[in-house]
């Protein structure tokens, strides 16, 4: 059981007429509780309550040149209390140490045809510590990896290019490794986390006449190679989907058919562990009927 409390104040500054400040913090106090059987069936094991607490600062700048463009760089700290017990421990089972992070991002926004269209491009450098992950001895229990780092840079563009087309594009590349661990070797790429990785959404809605209100939309998605575990022994490959959708709004009226995996592709999507992998879903529809009031 966990209960948890925490305050959080944030203001912004007005520097100058085109630089702002913004600076926060949250204080977070964590109280843990654990019993269980996990370790032998019909042993219940129960620890002492475990009292964590830690301060969480968020600064950010926001430097404005011109109407359509904004430059802006953030810091800020986090706090997680991980659940769960560490059964490798050479003294006594202790409840896990909370998870750690800290990430500096540094980015641009700007806008286009007359604010129709904006793009964001971001860098950022975050590191974890204390990160759980499945034993590879006992897939079955967790075990804290030392340090995790994950940098990279992203890409947003979103907007209607003309009326009643509307897009939505993004682009991430990542590069996730260990960089602290007695366990697993430093300099192998995390799980689960691609190293590219875009996706497109796109949707047309027609403006006028007697069919005024249908749309119809278009989203293509694609995921690069991931390793499946943190000792790098398995990589899941890449893999595309195509998702659609057909809707009509008019009025207070709105019906929509929306189509996930419109290729019915197979793929692994998830790894919990070499011997749990979690497939893509299959071709899906979902159909909704509203009216609003």
């Amino acid at each position: 059981m966990r209960r948890s409390y925490g305050v959080y104040l944030q203001d912004q500054i007005a520097l100058g007429e085109n630089l702002k400040l913004l600076v926060g913090g949250r204080y977070d106090w964590v109280s843990t509780d654990f019993e269980g059987d996990f370790n032998t069936p019909g042993e219940v094991i129960t620890l002492p309550t475990r009292n964590d607490d830690a301060f969480s600062p968020r600064i950010g700048l926001v430097y404005q040149p011109s109407e359509n463009v904004s430059l802006y760089a953030s810091y800020t700290r986090s706090f997680f209390s991980a659940y769960g017990y560490d059964n490798q421990s050479s003294d006594e089972d202790v409840i896990f140490d909370p998870t750690r992070g800290t990430q500096y991002e540094v980015g641009v926004k700007t806008d286009f045809l007359a604010r129709r269209l904006s793009a964001t491009l971001a860098a950022y450098h975050l590191t974890k510590t204390n990160v759980l992950t499945p034993n590879p001895d006992d897939p079955d229990f967790s075990i804290q990896t030392g340090e995790q780092r994950s940098q990279g840079i992203e890409l947003d563009i979103t907007g209607e290019i003309l009326p009643g087309w509307n897009v939505t594009a993004a682009y991430a590349y990542t590069d996730a490794e260990v960089t602290e661990d007695n366990t697993f070797p430093v300099g192998n790429r995390l799980p689960n986390v691609p190293e590219n990785q875009a996706s497109l959404w796109t949707t047309y809605e027609i403006q006028a006449g007697d069919l005024e209100g249908l749309g119809f939309g278009l989203g293509l998605f694609y995921v690069g190679a991931r390793q499946g575990d943190l000792d790098n022994s398995f990589e899941m490959g890449d893999y595309f989907r195509t998702d659609a959708a057909l809707y009509y709004r008019r009025g207070r009226f709105n019906a929509a058919i929306n189509m996930r995996n419109l290729f019915d592709i197979d793929a692994a999507a998830f790894a919990y562990s070499r011997a749990y992998i979690q497939r893509t879903e299959p071709f899906t529809i979902v159909g909704s009927i509203s009216w609003e009031f």
